[in-house]
C-alpha cells in the first residue's frame, strides 16, 4: 500500500472504494459535476490543498478533465499533483455499456496501471507522517461527538479551521488525521 500524505481527490464513489485498496490516503469524491455547484466541499478542498495538497485522479475522458481543469482554477493556494491514467479502451464490470467515449475510468483499471501512474507523478511515500492520529474517543472526549452540545461544539471548531460544518463525524476525523496530529488538535482544542 502507498502512504501518501496529500488528499487524493477522485470523482466517485467506485473510484474511492478502488484506490482505497492500493493507497493510505484521505480520498475525496467530487461526485461527478456535482462538484460544480458544492460550495462547501470546493471550500474544503481549498483548505485541505493549502494545508497538505491534493492529488487528483479523474478518469481520462473529456468529463475528469472538465473537473480536473475546474479544480485547478478554482484553488490558488497550495500544490497540486495531477495523476493521469492512460486512455484504455474497455468497460467496467459493475456497467453494462461503455462510458460514452469508450476508456476505462480509474474504477476499471488495474492496481498497476494506478501505482505506475502515482509514481510517474511523483506520489510514492508520504511527505510528513503525524506521529499520534486522533482517534474518535479524542472527540468523544472533548465533546465534538457524543454529548449533547456537541453539535454546536463541532460547528464552533470546524469553523475555526475554516471547514464546512456539515462534515460527518467519520469524515470530519479524516480531515483533522490529514491536517493536524494529536498534540495540534490538542492545543486547537484548548484555544476554543
Amino acid at each position: 500500500m502507498i502512504k501518501v500524505s496529500q488528499v487524493v481527490v477522485v470523482e466517485g464513489k467506485y473510484d474511492k472504494i478502488k484506490l482505497s485498496s492500493i493507497i493510505d490516503a484521505t480520498i475525496i469524491e467530487t461526485g461527478g459535476f456535482s462538484i460544480f455547484k458544492d460550495k462547501e466541499k470546493t471550500e474544503l478542498l481549498k483548505v485541505l490543498c493549502k494545508e497538505c495538497g491534493l492529488v487528483i485522479i479523474t478518469d481520462s475522458d473529456s468529463a475528469g478533465f472538465k473537473i480536473r481543469n475546474y479544480l485547478k482554477n478554482i484553488i490558488s493556494d497550495g500544490e497540486i499533483i495531477n495523476v493521469y491514467i492512460p486512455e484504455i479502451l474497455g468497460k467496467e464490470k459493475r456497467k453494462s455499456t461503455r462510458s460514452k467515449e469508450g476508456f476505462l475510468g480509474v474504477e476499471g483499471v488495474s492496481a498497476k496501471i494506478i501505482t505506475d501512474a502515482l509514481k510517474r507523478a511523483g506520489v510514492t511515500e508520504s511527505k510528513t507522517d503525524h506521529t499520534e492520529k486522533i482517534s474518535k474517543y479524542d472527540l468523544y472526549e472533548c465533546g465534538l461527538c457524543g454529548k449533547d452540545d456537541s453539535k454546536q461544539k463541532r460547528n464552533k471548531f470546524l469553523l475555526s479551521l475554516n471547514l464546512p460544518t456539515h462534515l460527518s463525524t467519520n469524515s470530519m476525523l479524516d480531515v483533522l488525521n490529514t491536517i493536524m496530529d494529536k498534540k495540534e488538535f490538542t492545543d486547537k482544542i484548548k484555544e476554543i
